[in-house]
């Protein structure tokens, strides 16, 4: 919905003025109005002053007289650029020739009698009017400017009835919207937590939820059996362009319901949001459902963007057994040799190769070997040393590829391989141009191990969350031999971004203990952590299940942009600084005291360390 086609705003909010500065038409003409806004642009003639008077509905031109309006046109003789002005007049038809078609507004312009400066302006440190490239950091310590700026503008609006047809898809369903605590117990679950010192209980801090989860779960053991928020959740996460602190989550849980439920409940909303809200074509409906550990085979990733082919292929049987280690070890040892084929640039140079190897490496794999099919039919691989040509070309062929394409292949254990090869074929989608930028492609991921080996302990931690139940066939694996079991989580990717993920939930205290005691929990710790949740859990606790949806990256998707900030009205910076409150900063003394909080100084830590 455009600006000019959402409803007339209330007038009694607003009595300076009559209409807003996207509204009015032709149908209009002879009409007496007061617009208020921003000068956008200024032209002076002499005689006659042109102003493109600017508001968040649009822009309207206003035209001064000085024979006719001397008063107006001192008045507007002042004016410049983001200058705040109230204009009244009367409505009239452009002169024949002179309409805009690019303006909502386009064909009429305001004969102005009275203009009433509100506010001066100096000038911008950089130009509102032109979508130009303006260094973040400057945009970002004015960003009250920045927001005036029509494509950011848009951005925000769009965010906004996103936000809106959530909420009434939800209403209509009989969900109740209910606000959790935004200061709870920090728990060992997930990221880092944001805490809060408590003042009157020293030594003690609140933590900001990471999410509602265990709240929302109590909220379905008291019978309240649909459920949603609008939900800030905080992360003390490093930073990047799709990641940040703080991020707003469409929270749902749901009672006496199945996976089905949910996943049907979201992708209806998702269909409805897109079909109001975005000219985007959607590459599939349904939704295609990929189990996790197909998407790993396929994709090399849980959250693959699947607007484009370049799928892993395993090369394994074409290229081992014929003496090259780095092939033959990895298989020996367990893991894999795949590829993906990159069309149509056989031709690269030794340099272009090497900048494809940098990315795999970077992944954590050992190297690339390639396999180029010229374009004349001919063989270009470091490979030949081990391989005849015929058993390299047939290894290619084999692979997918023809005559200019490019076979870049790895070895190592399974996760290693996957997460090169992945990476590698996200950046040749976008390097190759192979990826529809007007495609919206979602796709449900299913069927997650319920565990995952924690890198640093070597022991179990949960794959998502450890209020996930186990799947149907699972719960024997639960007790039995947990590395095996499967979960009921699933996640909503959309054009390679996770976007959303939930589960049905571990409803019986049994299970959710046996969960925390497989991730090494004693049982004081888990009496500790999640007590209150397996008490409650003793009363009847129906079965239930939910999902978080992120609103910014939804947003971001929507809207076009690769970065959330675009999508925040006051985002942090990639260091994590909000520039224009200058935040985080310094608390003073007293206050330090007042929380019972004292401050290392640098030289004190040195010496500790010392």
């Amino acid at each position: 919905m455009t600006p000019a086609e959402r409803p007339a705003p209330l007038r009694a909010n607003w009595p300076q003025r009559t209409h807003t500065c996207g509204e009015l038409r032709l149908s209009h003409a002879a009409q007496a109005v007061t617009l208020n806004g921003w000068v956008h642009r200024r032209r002076d003639q002499g005689g006659l002053i042109f102003i493109d008077l600017r508001d968040r509905y649009g822009i309207t031109q206003i035209v001064i007289n000085r024979d006719e309006a001397p008063e107006a046109h001192e008045a507007a003789g002042s004016a410049r650029s983001e200058y705040v002005l109230s204009v009244g007049g009367q409505v009239r038809a452009r002169p024949e020739g002179t309409a805009n078609p690019d303006l909502a507004t386009g064909d009429i312009e305001l004969g102005v009698h009275t203009v009433t400066v509100l506010a001066e302006s100096k000038a911008p440190p950089f130009e509102i009017t032109a979508e130009t490239n303006v260094d973040e950091s400057v945009r970002l310590r004015h960003r009250y400017l920045d927001l005036r700026r029509r494509r950011l503008r848009e951005l925000i609006e769009l965010r906004h009835e996103i936000v809106r047809e959530m909420r009434e898809y939800l209403w209509e369903r009989s969900f109740l919207e209910l606000e959790t605590p935004t200061l709870v117990r920090s728990t060992p679950e997930g990221s880092r937590d944001f805490v809060v010192p408590s003042r009157l209980h020293p030594g003690n801090f609140y933590a900001l939820p990471q999410s509602p989860q265990q709240m929302k779960q109590l909220i379905m053991v008291a019978g309240m059996d649909r459920y949603f928020q609008l939900a800030r959740c905080y992360r003390d996460e490093d930073l990047r362009a799709d990641r940040v602190f703080e991020h707003t989550q469409l929270d749902i849980e749901m009672a006496f319901v199945d996976r089905e439920d949910i996943l049907q409940l979201i992708e209806s909303l998702y269909l409805q949001i897109v079909g109001k809200l975005s000219s985007q074509t959607l590459a599939e409906v349904p939704f295609p459902r990929i189990s996790y550990a197909e998407a790993i085979r396929r994709f090399g990733t849980d959250k693959p963007d699947v607007r484009f082919g370049l799928e892993l292929v395993d090369v394994a049987p074409d290229v081992t057994g014929r003496g090259f280690r780095a092939f033959d070890d990895a298989v020996d040892d367990g893991g894999q040799v795949k590829a993906v084929v990159a069309p149509g640039i056989a031709g690269y140079s030794r340099r272009e190769v090497s900048a494809l190897q940098d990315i795999v490496q970077e992944s954590g794999a050992a190297g690339m070997a390639t396999i180029a099919l010229n374009d004349d039919g001919s063989i270009r691989s470091p490979l030949g040393r081990f391989f005849d040509e015929d058993s390299l070309r047939a290894a290619a062929q084999n692979a997918g590829a023809s005559r200019g394409d490019l076979v870049c292949i790895v070895a190592g254990a399974p996760e290693i391989v996957a997460e090169a090869l992945g990476t590698l074929r996200l950046h040749l989608g976008h390097a190759l141009d192979l990826i529809q930028p007007d495609q919206l492609a979602f796709v449900w991921i299913i069927d997650f191990p319920l565990f995952e080996i924690d890198k640093e302990s070597g022991g179990y931690t949960f794959s998502h969350n450890p209020f996930c139940s186990p799947a149907d066939d699972s719960f024997g694996l639960l007790y039995s031999d947990p590395g095996r079991a499967l979960s009921k989580q699933y996640d909503l990717v959309g054009n390679g971004h996770e976007i959303g993920g939930g589960s049905i939930r571990a409803h019986r205290a049994k299970d959710l203990r046996r969960i925390y005691q497989v991730m090494g929990y004693s049982e004081p710790e888990i009496d500790d952590s999640i007590g209150h949740m397996l008490e409650a859990f003793t009363y009847g606790a129906p079965p239930h299940g939910g999902i978080a949806m992120g609103v910014d990256r939804l947003a971001m998707i929507l809207g076009g942009t690769e970065n959330l900030r675009d999508v925040t009205v006051f985002p942090k910076n990639q260091a994590g600084f909000d520039l224009t409150l200058g935040a985080p900063g310094p608390l003073l003394p007293d206050q330090l005291a007042e929380l019972h909080l004292r401050v290392r100084e640098e030289q004190e830590e040195s010496a500790s360390a010392g």
